[in-house]
């Protein structure tokens, strides 16, 4: 099996930016993102999947909640991007929800599980 073709039936989601200049930033801003019900920023719980920044700037996010039936799933894309867009060098941000692979605890950092009292 080749390392790089995905599994059968795992979704494709593309790898992050993470050579780009902007890259660092762009996941500072999102550490400043909270989960309102659990606290811990939505990087370390696991939910940004991508972050895709072209030549121009432009940023792509994707990410999940903890949870289909969240409270915040409408606002959430919101604050991601509200944190991203004041960056010196972003031009435009979209942030999309996406349901596959789903959440698990397995997810979180290293950081979050201390957080949260899991190590």
């Amino acid at each position: 099996m080749n390392a790089e073709a995905p599994m059968e039936g795992a979704p494709l989601i593309k790898p992050s930016t993470t050579d780009h200049p902007l890259y660092d930033s762009i996941v500072e801003a999102c550490r400043t993102v909270h989960d309102p019900e659990i606290p811990v920023n939505i990087y370390d719980l696991g939910l940004v999947y991508t972050i895709e920044i072209d030549d121009g700037g432009n940023v792509s996010v994707l990410m999940t909640l903890t949870a289909p039936g969240c409270p915040v799933a409408g606002e959430m894309p919101g604050w991601v991007a509200e944190a991203i867009e004041p960056l010196p060098g972003v031009q435009t941000v979209s942030v999309e929800l996406i349901w596959e692979p789903p959440w698990g605890m397995e997810m979180l950092s290293d950081e979050a599980k201390l957080e949260l009292g899991f190590m």
